[in-house]
């Protein structure tokens, strides 16, 4: 087989324990640490505010030539028939068994499970949510009536593809798992009428060595070692993809050093058009596409291959941050109280002028000088700088530090943060706690000693096992109730026994009442 070169994107890379409890600790997880109580007294103000200036982002080169390109070549599926067509079963409601996971503060309002190849897998680890309530204000995609929501997941377990420069190709090898390569992020699209839903994999556009338009799974550096694969070398690192809105037509992922990554669902290729994955399928561009085989990607000797996926979806724009990056170590989620951010979870707020919401997690039990920032910009500015010219800025109209001051099993309770979204006014949090019940949080801009603050609500909810990304299903299309979606990370194993992952959902009048009665 010919070797092609691979692209090095340009993107900044991450630290290895990138949202991760225990990274910088040497402790030992248990399943199940000490119950703590749920709520604590008072009102927690940031000692230091944010600067909006700091989120600034700025649009990337064009990739649109590259897009077209692909969009020339191989065939498009749209999301309407993606959906319809989607090929494994979900669990739902009482299906998924046990709610071991959820503790006694909320009642969960719906609940979704994967099936047990995706539930159990330590390859994919789902990270962020959104769906068709972030797309439209009617909640209407297309002509189906199947709501999606879509779930983003990260390659977590990949020894790494080393130097393609140096003409190693380890991961094609018989002897390498299928987990070898560095996939980067698939997208999981439900169908909440059907119960069904359907991986796409998101890939970024680049031209080979062979001058040809071909495509990679997203990543933030490519590997370095000149052997195999050892601690003393670099392998391809991917991105986490903590967050993720969906509005529009766009879809834009968190990508935590950088900023974010674009993509357009009218632009989602289809490589096994027929469904009959054993016949090679031809394309418009007299090739043919390759769905059996999972170790390749892209365009290798005139055959397309997607790492055994049927769709894949190619980054279309770049947002990235044009402060500085921070100097201090981040090895161990730290994080600093100016300087360029870490896009670690977005979300979007449609309950004013619709904003994305953007914050980072952090740990203050390894130092840094923050536990953490938000901030929120304008839908219209994102969507401008996405279709604006190489330069175009887009500018948060707020940014604030998260409270601190409050604790929690004996450590600062305003950090580790997963994800975050604004709802008519209020901020609301999921904070992790390792392999235990996380907690739901809110705060509110607040004038705190002459300065806009976030001050943090005393009460503090217990959440899911794993908490991360959220979704605010509105509901002002469809009739029904508010609802906040989240999911749980956390595979059932040997770190935790009753750990369990699902997409669900509290309606949102109860979390308001939760936190005022």
């Amino acid at each position: 087989m010919a070797t092609e070169d691979m692209p090095h994107d340009g993107f900044e890379d991450e630290p290895g324990g990138e949202q991760d409890d225990f990274a910088g600790t040497s402790a030992t997880p248990s399943a199940r640490p000490a119950p703590s109580a749920s709520r604590s007294a008072g009102l927690y103000a940031a000692p230091i505010p944010g600067r909006a200036s700091d989120f600034q982002l700025a649009a990337g080169a064009s990739l649109t030539s590259l897009v077209n390109q692909l969009d020339a070549a191989l065939p498009k599926q749209g999301l309407t028939d993606l959906m319809e067509q989607a090929n494994r079963e979900a669990g739902w409601e009482g299906a998924c068994g046990s709610t071991d996971i959820y503790g006694p503060d909320l009642s969960v309002n719906h609940r979704v499970c994967w099936k047990s190849d995706d539930a159990t897998s330590s390859e994919w680890v789902p990270q962020a949510i959104t769906g068709v309530s972030d797309a439209q204000e009617d909640e209407d995609w297309g002509t189906s009536n199947s709501d999606p929501i879509a779930v983003a997941s990260y390659d977590a377990e990949n020894p790494g593809r080393s130097d393609y420069e140096a003409g190693r190709e380890d991961c094609v090898q018989t002897t390498a798992s299928d987990a070898c390569n560095e996939k980067g992020v698939r997208v999981t699209f439900f169908n909440a009428a059907t119960q069904m839903y359907r991986h796409v994999l998101l890939v970024w556009p680049y031209i080979n060595s062979a001058k040809h338009v071909s495509f990679d799974g997203l990543h933030a550096r490519e590997g370095t070692c000149t052997s195999s694969v050892t601690t003393s070398c670099q392998a391809l690192n991917g991105i986490h993809a903590g967050g993720m809105v969906w509005y529009g037509d766009y879809l834009y992922v968190a990508d935590t050093a950088n900023g974010m990554r674009v993509f357009d669902l009218r632009r989602i290729m289809d490589l096994n058009p027929d469904n009959n994955a054993d016949v090679n399928d031809p394309t418009p561009d007299g090739l043919v596409s390759d769905v059996l085989d999972k170790k390749r990607v892209g365009r290798q000797s005139n055959v397309w291959y997607s790492f055994g996926y049927r769709y894949v979806m190619p980054q279309v724009a770049t947002l990235r941050f044009t402060a500085r990056k921070a100097t201090g170590d981040s090895s161990g989620n730290q994080c600093y109280a100016t300087a360029r951010p870490k896009a670690s979870y977005v979300s979007l707020d449609r309950t004013g002028t619709d904003h994305l919401v953007l914050g980072e997690y952090c740990n203050t039990n390894n130092g840094g000088t923050s536990s953490g920032r938000v901030g929120a910009y304008p839908m219209t500015a994102l969507t401008a700088a996405v279709e604006g010219a190489t330069g175009t800025t887009a500018s948060a109209d707020m940014a604030f530090g998260l409270p601190t001051g409050a604790t929690f099993n004996g450590e600062a309770l305003w950090h580790k943060i997963q994800g975050a979204t604004r709802y008519e006014g209020k901020w609301y949090f999921h904070r992790s706690n390792g392999y235990d019940n996380g907690r739901l949080l809110q705060a509110a801009a607040t004038l705190v000693d002459g300065t806009t603050q976030l001050a943090g609500n005393g009460r503090a909810l217990q959440s899911s096992f794993g908490p991360e990304d959220m979704y605010l299903a509105h509901g002002r299309g469809d009739g029904f109730a508010p609802q906040l979606w989240s999911l749980s990370e956390h595979a059932q194993g040997s770190k935790c026994s009753l750990c369990k992952r699902e997409l669900y959902s509290y309606n949102m009048s109860e979390v308001i009442s939760g936190f005022t009665s």
